[in-house]
């Protein structure tokens, strides 16, 4: 693998984006790449920690050249989001490391794990609105559902970006670590301490949990193919590139 490394720690599965150049943005091959991780994760006991192999970099979103080039037919193939639903199906409990921006389809990555802990550089926000589509990958249940819809709708509406301390507040992440450096021993500790439990436990507490979770996920498709065909959408997209680029 080229995008994800993995290291493994006794029952610990330390799982790197290793995408620097384009802050971890997720394209087609690291959604590849992770999802061998998650179907290799599944055949053993592990807790698996999600993380960036660069300090001060978590995942900026999606790749927005790749999704510019998307049409309706690849909305409907639920590439990210197909990818965060096993991410949250995985048998055991999942804990992403926060440090830096966590943009669009990166915070959506970290809404699908368990548990979240940010670093003080943590910054969480959904601006897909502002890019003619929706945050289709989970976004639309799994945040209003852990910080309330009133963040919610500030956070998709307006683009609302929250600090460390603001979505601890808020109840988007589970604490917040005293610096970068402290984030991985954090993880670490909170990890350490979930694999002392019955793995056979928490694999049914995780599937008790999950059957009360809504399911918008096929409207979440729908929308998004729709949107996926829409000059504005290509407009929006090719400026923000050009911007980037400048």
């Amino acid at each position: 693998m080229t995008l994800v490394k993995v290291r493994r720690e006794d029952h610990l599965w330390w799982v790197g984006l290793d995408r620097p150049a384009k802050h971890n943005a997720l394209d087609q091959a690291m959604v590849t790449e992770l999802t061998a991780v998650l179907d290799e994760a599944r055949r053993e006991p592990c807790i698996l920690i999600v993380h960036s192999t660069t300090p001060g970099m978590f995942a900026a979103g999606a790749d927005i050249a790749e999704l510019r080039d998307r049409d309706a037919d690849a909305a409907l193939l639920a590439i990210n989001a197909g990818l965060f639903e096993r991410l949250e199906a995985h048998r055991w409990p999942t804990i992403a490391l926060v440090d830096g921006p966590a943009f669009g389809g990166g915070c959506e990555l970290a809404l699908a794990c368990d548990l979240r802990i940010a670093s003080p550089a943590a910054r969480f926000a959904q601006p897909e609105l502002s890019l003619g589509i929706i945050a289709g990958a989970g976004a639309n249940w799994r945040l209003p559902q852990l910080v309330g819809l009133a963040t919610a709708r500030r956070m998709l509406y307006a683009g609302a970006r929250l600090n460390a301390d603001e979505a601890l507040a808020a109840g988007l992440v589970d604490e917040v670590a005293d610096s970068g450096e402290d984030l991985p021993e954090r993880g670490r500790a909170l990890a350490t301490t979930i694999a002392e439990r019955s793995w056979r436990a928490l694999e049914l507490t995780k599937l008790a949990l999950r059957s009360t979770r809504p399911a918008t996920t096929t409207f979440d498709l729908a929308a998004q193919a729709l949107l996926f065909e829409s000059d504005d959408k290509q407009a929006r997209m090719t400026a923000f590139l050009e911007r980037r680029k400048r």
